[in-house]
């Protein structure tokens, strides 16, 4: 099974960027293929459920996108390098949060947690002036 770690957060000020990246592993001695999983990345607001942010499938070839991102968010996956990223640009306070990516196996564009299996801890995004 995978193991996904979330790095690239931190705090910025409203109209930077960030460039997260969700580096996946094997667990125990479990194997896996990268490609073989669709990767979705979610927010949650403090104090907030968990909400969808952004979603690529395993082949690369489709994304999907929260209406709350308005074009301002940019994911793609490098599965070379068993990672899957997220560009956010413009930065707003309302993209506060922590940022968790989820891996499900097959080809898939859902933006509803409960259709992941597999979860990151999450890295925190803070938008600040």
């Amino acid at each position: 099974q995978p193991q996904l770690v979330e790095s690239g957060g931190g705090l910025v000020q409203p109209g930077e960027f960030l460039k997260l990246s969700c580096v996946a592993s094997n667990s125990g001695g479990s194997m896996f293929t990268l490609n073989s999983y669709s990767i979705a990345w979610f927010r949650q607001p403090p104090g907030k459920a968990r909400g969808g942010v952004s979603t690529i499938s395993s082949d690369g070839r489709a994304t999907n996108y929260a209406e709350s991102v308005e074009d301002r968010f940019t994911i793609s996956r490098d599965n070379a390098k068993n990672t899957v990223y997220l560009q956010k640009n413009n930065l707003k306070p309302e993209d506060t949060g922590t940022y968790s990516c989820a891996a499900r196996f097959g080809n898939h564009q859902s933006l509803r947690p409960t259709r992941y299996r597999y979860w990151g801890q999450g890295t925190r995004v803070t938008v600040s002036s």
